[in-house]
């Protein structure tokens, strides 16, 4: 065995030591965090923004379903630039627009600067890193650990919201909706050093492989990649149920949670610390599901993860007391945004590694389309109908549907190696 074999194996060519792809994978999950918590705002804001500015709920709700569908295609769009501007670049971009973004939000005073500051611009800048970034991350530095990471991501989302939600409802309630998204510009621009300093494009920029594999050159995605996916079925499977994802979590709970608790009779702190409570179990939650991820047949984990969702949703309507209250939150905390490892993980195998990145962000659009229609649809059926019921009962029903729509998706771990449905990258190459 040659002397460094063994710690090539581990993805180091040094003897001791933290791998350094944990800390790029730290600081990707801080700005993972505090982005993905500046989209929590139009939900945690709507109602002070209703009472402050005197726009309907389906107005508002126009303008965040803007920047959900904004934040989805942003992924695709990274996935474009990052070969020629590098991740830590397109990271860097992320947070600078994301923080002027807030800071122009907080001084809108239409409803088309809103649909553009606080919709599509504020949407994209955050979309710029929440599907490629942790896709690309982790299957860049990991070979060993790949599903973990993937829900230490997930994770990061959760721990946006468990933070920012109560943050940002807390200070309307104090200061106003506007001084809020100063505030969370201020937090935003603390990420540019640290992002700066310790981030890094691909292990071989520090001398190390990817953990668990042998040194190797960054393989960029096929160029083509897209235009090969799009005719295979198992592509629309993973987009179809990741867009019912998007629908019932952060395109229905994420955005109407807190107005359909104070509904029933919540006060909207109260409702903002239920949703927090998710944000704790979804972080449980979403890193157990990366473990699981790497065990399990990732087809049958998502038929869990979508019935168990579908029939909470169902209960959410019934629900009028804190006893109550705290069950959904920790059930469906627990399910939140569990989806997401097993989709990167079906992405990666499916369509090769290298290409994770740029097929989770087209995927990921899809999964925010999903969270658009949810957010204004369920919008316009409280302002027509009064109430939330109808929206969250149906969504149910469709959550559980995209359950057995996940089985349909051909198992790659059993598919015919003459069936590849792309070429490995050394296949590509010649």
């Amino acid at each position: 065995m040659r002397p460094n074999q063994t710690d090539e194996r581990r993805g180091s060519t040094k003897t001791s030591g933290l791998f350094y792809g944990w800390a790029v994978v730290a600081v990707t999950g801080l700005v993972v965090m505090i982005t993905a918590g500046s989209r929590s705002a139009p939900g945690a804001l709507l109602v002070d923004m209703e009472r402050d500015t005197g726009w309907s709920t389906s107005d508002l709700s126009l303008a965040a379903a803007l920047g959900l569908v904004a934040y989805g295609f942003g992924g695709p769009i990274a996935g474009t630039l990052a070969p020629r501007l590098g991740m830590k670049n397109l990271t860097l971009a992320s947070v600078a627009l994301t923080t002027v973004s807030l800071l122009m939000s907080s001084r809108i005073d239409s409803l088309w600067t809103l649909s553009i500051w606080f919709g599509l611009v504020a949407g994209l800048a955050a979309g710029l890193v929440a599907s490629f970034l942790g896709a690309a991350v982790a299957n860049t530095w990991f070979v060993q650990h790949r599903g973990l990471v993937t829900g230490i991501f997930g994770a990061s989302v959760s721990a946006g919201l468990l933070i920012f939600v109560p943050f940002y409802t807390w200070t309307a309630t104090q200061v106003g909706w506007r001084s809020a998204l100063v505030w969370g510009a201020a937090i935003t621009a603390t990420l540019v050093p640290l992002v700066i300093i310790v981030f890094k494009n691909a292990p071989s920029d520090v001398g190390l492989a990817p953990l668990g594999g042998r040194p190797e050159a960054l393989v960029p995605p096929d160029t083509d990649i897209i235009r090969r996916a799009v005719r295979r079925p198992e592509f629309w499977l993973l987009a179809a149920t990741f867009m019912v994802c998007g629908g019932t979590s952060n395109g229905l709970v994420g955005q109407h949670f807190i107005a359909h608790a104070s509904d029933h009779g919540f006060n909207e702190v109260t409702a903002a610390n239920w949703l927090a409570v998710m944000g704790v179990f979804n972080f449980i939650g979403t890193i157990t599901s990366g473990w699981l991820t790497d065990r399990y047949d990732p087809r049958r984990l998502l038929l869990i993860y979508y019935g168990f969702r579908g029939l909470s949703l169902m209960v959410l309507p019934f629900i009028h007391d804190n006893i109550s209250m705290a069950g959904f939150a920790v059930l469906f905390g627990l399910d939140y945004i569990a989806t997401v490892p097993p989709t990167i993980m079906l992405g990666a195998k499916l369509f090769g590694r290298h290409n994770a990145g740029i097929i989770y962000a087209w995927v990921f659009g899809a999964h925010q389309l999903g969270a658009a229609v949810a957010a204004w649809g369920a919008g316009l059926v409280r302002d027509s109908v009064g109430s939330y019921s109808w929206a969250f009962t149906t969504a149910g029903a469709i959550a559980i549907a995209a359950g057995f729509g996940a089985l349909l998706i051909l198992n790659p771990d059993q598919r015919d190696p003459e069936q590849d449905l792309v070429p490995s990258p050394a296949a590509a190459g010649s």
